[in-house]
């Protein structure tokens, strides 16, 4: 029988700390007068004990089952006021799980845009990301966006960065859908700007943006935050964004499958990341139970996606082109009159490859000030896989030789029948004022599903909420994605060696080459065809993503994990034998080579996190130990004090 690879689970908990703390280093982190999660900050302080869940409701399991990752470590950080606190966390530990930093950017008549504050203080950024942050936050002067705004924009991170001392909660990452994995490359940045007019100041406007720094893609959740501390904090300052901050570094860790209740300001927001295991297409859902404290509690539906059918709706009738040119990694623009719609868009386009994850870059909001402004609208180069969000009409002109220009209006849900429009030729985008539409010349390779446009605008006669037409717009895609990549996991679990060709003796079998000849042969039998009833030339849609980034990081991925998955075998096969009694039957040196082999071998399993299970891990253990005893004293001595390398 084969091999079939499975899904990584993890068999044993996280340390409770990263690494041994000095005081010295303590007194370091400490330093800047910034609030501590425990010294009494007034609002921030309070807000956080009133509110504070139950150990038991920060325990609480997931619908979908409990939660094997770092549970214990998970609940030990759940704790913020327990015993070992001040032993496994420093402040803004807790904070740093979930935020870089939070930055004011305001707007100066001689410097322009300006960073003003960064909170907490010690946070680092370099000069070049403060930079990037500032052209980010505010929107083009042509966007002319009056009142409050909100957006999120995406910038490379600088090289070089020493890694946190809580860098044991990225090991929570692993646990995530392959789509919700931070990239250590990037930062988010999530917006709320604030443009009114104010005759006090001599511009005649107040123009401020509150940006939250974060690795992590959650941008349902930041939003909402945002919504929640933004309008306060541009009434009363300073103080209450330390207060803001102070609450953030109460929450419990951004665990994966548990139910989490993060208090902010007052409010508690519950809310449930995902994970890899749960079923594609389903959210389990988070009751809004009444608190017993009175306490304001807001159930969020979802993390990270956003209003599918409202971003589709200016380009309704080519969601399948879409989807093709973002499956197959082609250069993207997307042009609108803000950033709101602009980073909306992008995500969302990002999104409808789900559950695959888009392996190129993409910017929800990209400006000329931009680091990688020249390196993205060379013409000396093809134009490279990414999909930009832009506003200003400069790019019009500058991206003019893309291939792929989606024109987007005002983002208004029709109150009305969508009229259908053509795709339209590349030579007629003069200016970003050309009507909206999809301006390529592509010809998609699958023949247009009629089914779903006509399920759509059936609902929007119908006035169906558009909570619900993004429902069924996320399932289409969905489903169209998962009948394009079955044959794709159906083949690469056929490469993986037979179980009986795993021997303790030997390296563990290599996987066998992916052979695109080989995989278009199994597509007559067992292709798209069984899952999907759509035609077209389903052949050269495989050959064009073959050669796609998106390809190459869901193989390289699928390789990893079934590479660790042979490794994690050979681990068991290796524990199934009496290793003692063949140690008797060889020479010290040979047994003194098989105990260091052994030990680099957990250490693999430790580091690599394979599939493995505890026991398996406590019997190979148990092997080392008696395999040590039963040689000389001053051998035993060594190998007791000899790690691994």
């Amino acid at each position: 029988a084969l091999v079939a690879p499975s899904p990584l689970v993890p068999a044993w908990t996280l340390p409770l700390q990263a690494a041994p703390v000095t005081e010295g280093a303590r007194r370091r982190r400490c330093a800047g007068g910034h609030v501590t999660p425990r010294g009494g900050v007034g609002a921030g302080a309070a807000a956080g004990r009133r509110g504070g869940c139950s150990a038991m409701s920060l325990r609480e399991r997931s619908p979908g089952g409990a939660v094997e990752a770092g549970e214990d470590a998970a609940a030990a950080l759940a704790e913020p006021d327990g015993p070992d606190r001040c032993l496994s966390l420093l402040p803004w530990d807790r904070f740093s799980a979930w935020l870089h930093c939070v930055c004011v950017v305001g707007f100066d008549l001689e410097l322009g845009q300006a960073v003003e504050v960064i909170y907490p203080p010690h946070s680092k950024l370099s000069d070049k990301e403060k930079t990037n942050i500032c052209y980010l936050s505010f929107p083009d002067s042509n966007s002319g966006c009056l009142g409050d705004t909100q957006f999120c924009f995406r910038f490379r991170r600088s090289p070089g960065r020493k890694v946190s001392l809580c860098c044991f909660l990225d090991q929570l990452d692993r646990d995530l859908p392959v789509y919700l994995k931070k990239d250590p490359a990037y930062y988010y940045g999530y917006v709320y700007f604030r443009q009114v007019r104010d005759k006090s100041l001599k511009r005649g406007y107040f123009q401020k943006s509150l940006v939250l720094i974060s690795k992590l893609p959650y941008v349902h959740l930041f939003r909402t935050m945002l919504k929640q501390i933004a309008p306060e904090y541009f009434e009363k300052s300073e103080a209450f964004l330390e207060a803001v901050c102070s609450d953030v570094d109460r929450w419990p860790p951004p665990i994966p499958g548990k139910i989490l209740h993060l208090p902010i300001m007052g409010i508690i927001m519950k809310l449930r990341i995902p994970t890899y295991r749960d079923k594609p297409g389903t959210t389990p859902i988070v009751q809004n139970i009444h608190q017993a404290d009175a306490q304001i509690s807001m159930a969020l539906p979802t993390v990270h996606e956003v209003d599918l059918f409202r971003c589709f709706c200016p380009v309704f009738f080519h969601i399948q082109m879409l989807w093709e040119l973002v499956l197959l990694g082609e250069p993207l623009v997307v042009m609108a009159p803000s950033p709101s719609e602009s980073s909306e868009t992008v995500l969302a386009l990002v999104s409808c490859i789900s559950p695959l994850k888009y392996c190129s870059d993409f910017r929800p909001y990209f400006t000329i000030h931009d680091s990688e402004f020249k390196e993205y609208t060379t013409r000396t180069q093809a134009p490279p896989s990414v999909i930009l969000g832009v506003t200003n009409p400069f790019f019009a002109k500058t991206l003019q030789h893309w291939p792929h220009i989606i024109r987007i209006g005002d983002i208004k849900l029709p109150g009305e029948v969508p009229k259908q429009v053509k795709v339209k030729k590349l030579k007629n985008l003069k200016t970003l004022d050309s009507k909206p539409g999809v301006y390529t010349s592509y010809k998609p390779y699958l023949n247009k599903d009629e089914e779903i446009v006509k399920q759509l605008q059936k609902g929007v006669q119908q006035k169906r909420p558009t909570e619900a037409q993004s429902v069924i717009l996320r399932r289409y895609f969905l489903e169209l994605t998962e009948s394009f990549i079955i044959p794709l996991e159906r083949y690469v679990a056929s490469l993986m060696p037979l179980q009986k060709c795993i021997s303790p003796w030997k390296s563990p079998p290599q996987l066998r080459q992916f052979s695109q000849d080989d995989f278009m042969k199994t597509l007559e039998k067992a292709g798209p065809q069984l899952t999907s009833g759509l035609k077209g030339d389903w052949i050269g849609l495989y050959r064009h993503f073959l050669k796609s980034p998106n390809f190459d990081g869901w193989f390289r991925s699928r390789q990893k994990e079934m590479t660790q998955k042979l490794e994690a075998l050979h681990l068991e096969a290796l524990c199934n034998e009496n290793l003692v009694f063949w140690s008797q039957k060889h020479t010290e040196v040979e047994t003194v080579d098989l105990v260091l082999k052994l030990k680099n071998k957990l250490l693999q399993a430790d580091r690599e996190q394979l599939p493995v299970k505890t026991d398996t891990l406590k019997k190979l253990q148990t092997h080392i130990n008696d395999i040590i005893l039963a040689l000389p004293d001053d051998l035993q001595d060594i190998l007791l004090k000899t790690g691994t390398t």
